[in-house]
């Protein structure tokens, strides 16, 4: 089983900012799409300004 850490992802859906937190393997930018790809489903929703810190 792979070692993950807890981030937080700040991001932009339909221009509105918010943030989730994850539990990603690396923490990179492509984690973090796939993870609120998964979060928000197939929806039309648009998801930009993705930044990914390590949480507190």
């Amino acid at each position: 089983m792979p070692q993950t850490t807890k981030y937080v992802i700040k991001y932009k859906l339909n221009g509105e900012r918010r943030f989730e937190f994850a539990q990603l393997e690396t923490g990179t930018q492509e984690e973090a799409r796939a993870a609120l790809a998964a979060l928000h489903g197939q929806s039309d929703a648009v998801i930009s300004d993705i930044s990914v810190s390590k949480a507190l």
